[in-house]
């Protein structure tokens, strides 16, 4: 931002330029010297200085009520979940009230006098403030209370097998391994029950969240959450049709080897012509990965003798061989990191999450770690947003702009160091695989691939185009019947038996209910993921991208670093076109798995593909 008039900067040197310039300069308004800037720079601070110290007391009271709303869930017991509804609504009150409203609109009119990050500042206040209005202020308390209801319900749910109650943790490990179809079918059917008691309140939640956030002008709570990227919805949906676009060769190669080598294991006597949804290991097919082993690289065998502790503390290791701190004492004190005993009279939500409780030196995680392969990447995938919150927890990012550079981006650090974290030479490192153990490395593409590739269909196919519809008007009674439509035309993917409207099967993932309307986040972070492991093998490590080891390399902590600790306070692209010198493109991921096409091609000569050339968007 300048002060001065550009003709004031300019250096006359032809007489007829410097006549002009005088009758112009005689003609124009005293020039600005700075003062009226300065002073709606104070006005902006003192207000967001105000702001951000009461906000930051409500949202770390309200954050401690909702970390036991999620650690400590006991049947017939609301103490926790009024609780939590209270701080929320103390915390919607504020951030959503009407003076603060008008107070950030009205210096938003001076923008062009305001520091950029005053502005940035004054956008998230007005971002937060059309989450929880309060010129809609019945409405807001409406939702707070419906959204409470839906956590309670989702994650306190008995899931029944066979008469027993099993964890979704049972669920999934027994979806990895189970060979027999029945088992299976099973197996997936118990994990969409809790779909039957969802379907209302998620109805009731996209009106009451449509309705809160259309009273500041977005035209619904999807177009909301996509604004904090800085897009539109148009935008948004353009940039996944892209990534689903880009991937889909490869995707369509992978469902057709799916197809015959599922027939085969299962023996079933014909090949289906689209995959059904029982025969994969995730409950919503979104990761395959388990199809294949990669011999040499059990991990699973590896860690069977290991504690879950030792787990973790082994991903805290890796962050520290990079060059960042030790995790403060008080993550240890307060984080929930594994499975509730034998026999406890309460459960808590299993789903891996990490914490920022108070923007500052509160930092937590919510898992349920095994000493498993699927939990050693998870948890050093959560500990990377752990790691990603300390690196921009400090003076220079201002609470309001302690976030990623995008939501995305956060994903997309700790999808990086998960996935390091299983490549050979890393294991090798941490005496966790043999360095003289053969192993196949096209197969090692082929189950990455399963994880990777089968992902992007799901988040920015399925996911984003039915939550889009969802806020859009989507009529509650065709939320089942509009969900395996697109299930089955991005994943090629059927029920294994006709679900009729009394189910709410895209209820049943977690992120419809309460963490809605972001997870093409998730899509997002997969390509950005691929890039940087590009430029990390290419440009730092000069190692190949598919067998690299990161452990001890300081270097690449610099490069991580420099990402995470500008947080929120320029614009993602920017962060992204400097830091990796090009836009954001599915380029790198293809490239990573190109050894993979001419694998599968030879592996499906002669079999029939039976999803179409392109996708249908």
């Amino acid at each position: 931002m300048s002060r001065f008039s550009i003709a004031r900067s300019l250096i006359a040197t032809a007489s007829i330029v410097t006549v002009i310039l005088v009758l112009a300069a005689a003609c124009a308004p005293p020039a600005d010297d700075g003062a009226g800037n300065d002073v709606q720079q104070a006005e902006a601070q003192a207000f967001l200085d105000s702001y951000t110290e009461t906000w930051l007391d409500l949202a770390y009271t309200a954050e401690q009520a909702d970390w036991q709303l999620n650690t400590r869930i006991v049947e017939g017991d609301d103490t926790n979940a009024k609780r939590s509804e209270a701080a929320t609504a103390a915390l919607a009150a504020y951030t959503g009230s009407v003076e603060n409203i008008e107070e950030a609109r009205r210096l938003l009119e001076s923008r062009d006098a305001l520091d950029p990050l005053q502005a940035r500042q004054l956008d998230k206040v007005l971002y937060r403030a059309a989450d929880n209005p309060q010129t809609e202020p019945e409405l807001v308390k409406r939702r707070i209370a419906a959204e409470t209801s839906q956590v309670e319900k989702l994650f306190g749910f008995d899931f029944q097998l066979d008469g027993q109650s099993v964890t979704t943790n049972d669920i999934d490990d027994r979806l990895g391994k189970a060979t027999d179809v029945a088992d299976r079918l099973e197996l997936w059917s118990a994990s969409k029950e809790v779909g039957t008691v969802l379907g209302e309140g998620l109805a009731e939640l996209v009106e009451l969240r449509n309705g809160t956030v259309q009273s500041l002008g977005h035209d619904d709570y999807f177009a909301y959450q996509v604004s904090d990227y800085g897009m539109s919805v148009e935008e948004m949906m353009k940039l996944n049709h892209g990534f689903v676009r880009e991937v889909w060769p490869l995707y369509r190669q992978l469902h057709t080897w799916a197809r015959y080598e599922l027939a085969e294991k299962y023996g079933a006597s014909e090949v289906p012509e689209m995959l059904p949804a029982h025969w994969l290991p995730n409950r919503w097919g979104q990761d395959w990965s388990q199809l294949v082993t990669v011999e040499g690289l059990d991990l699973d065998a590896a860690l069977a003798d290991k504690e879950a502790e030792w787990v973790v503390r082994q991903g805290e290791d890796f962050y520290v061989s990079l060059g960042f701190d030790r995790l403060p004492a008080s993550f240890w004190e307060k984080s929930s990191l594994y499975p509730l005993p034998e026999g406890a009279e309460y459960k808590k939500n299993n789903h891996a999450s990490a914490w920022h409780m108070d923007l500052r030196e509160d930092v937590r995680s919510l898992m349920s770690v095994q000493p498993n392969e699927r939990w050693w990447a998870t948890t050093h995938h959560e500990l990377g947003h752990i790691y990603y919150y300390m690196s921009y927890t400090r003076p220079e990012v201002p609470p309001l702009l302690r976030r990623g550079a995008n939501r995305g981006f956060h994903e997309a650090i700790g999808d990086i160091l998960g996935l390091a974290s299983t490549q050979k030479p890393f294991l090798v490192e941490r005496g966790l695989t043999d360095g003289d153990v053969e192993t196949d490395a096209i197969q090692a593409l082929l189950r990455e691939a399963l994880g990777q590739i089968v992902f992007i269909p799901w988040s920015a196919g399925v996911m984003t185009h039915f939550e889009r519809d969802l806020y859009a008007g989507l009529a509650p009674e065709e939320y089942n019947q509009r969900w395996w439509s697109y299930v089955e035309s991005f994943q090629g993917i059927t029920p294994p038996e006709a679900r009729s409207g009394e189910y709410c099967d895209a209820c049943t993932k977690t992120h419809i209910n309460d963490d809605a309307a972001q997870y093409y986040d998730y899509a997002v972070s997969s390509i950005i993921l691929y890039q940087m492991r590009q430029h990390i093998a290419e440009e730092i490590l000069d190692q190949d991208a598919h067998a690299t080891n990161y452990w001890g390399r300081e270097d690449v902590g610099a490069f991580l670093s420099g990402i995470l600790e500008v947080g929120a306070t320029r614009d993602w692209r920017e962060v992204m076109s400097e830091s990796l010198g090009e836009e954001i493109s599915a380029a790198a991921m293809l490239a990573y798995f190109e050894p993979l096409t001419a694998y599968l091609e030879e592996q499906n000569a002669g079999r029939v593909h039976t999803l179409p050339e392109s996708p249908t968007l």
